[in-house]
């Protein structure tokens, strides 16, 4: 007879390294929620909480300009995670991570199409220029032009 599949609830609740992998991922998740109640506006959508580490939270933000903001208000929400969820806290370390704009960049890209005259414009316009930049024009207006015949069928 065939041995039956453990639950995964099962799993986390034993002993072992899943169960603590469990709590901490569920610590940070509250300390991100927690966070993102303590900051308004917009940087609320380009941070992220990434680690613990002893008495240190580590923060990602998505670029430079924004560890900058959050820099200037690290000491108030310190005191605010200190009073509130962790008094054992004792810094917060900022980081840049690029990848998290890539990922919200990518979300919201607008594939926009050339209209009939801008593509018949870059058509003539490429017949009449020559070298790397001719080459370059010439293709974007073949990719018009397919674009073109595709809408009207």
């Amino acid at each position: 007879m065939k041995k039956l599949p453990h639950d995964l609830s099962q799993l986390l609740n034993v002993s072992g390294k899943l169960p603590e992998l469990k709590e901490k991922a569920e610590l940070l998740l509250s300390l991100d929620q927690l966070i993102k109640q303590q900051l308004h506006g917009p940087i609320i959508t380009q941070i992220k909480v990434a680690n613990l580490r002893e008495s240190t939270l580590v923060v990602e933000v998505s670029s430079a300009s924004w560890a900058t903001r959050l820099n200037f208000q690290k000491s108030q929400l310190l005191l605010k995670l200190q009073n509130e969820a962790l008094p054992m806290l004792s810094s917060i370390d900022v980081k840049v991570n690029p990848r998290m704009f890539a990922v919200a960049s990518n979300v919201e890209q607008n594939h926009a199409h050339l209209s009939n005259t801008a593509a018949s414009h870059i058509e003539a316009l490429a017949e009449n220029i020559e070298g790397s930049l001719g080459h370059k024009l010439k293709r974007l207006a073949a990719l018009a032009s397919r674009q073109r015949h595709f809408s009207d069928d």
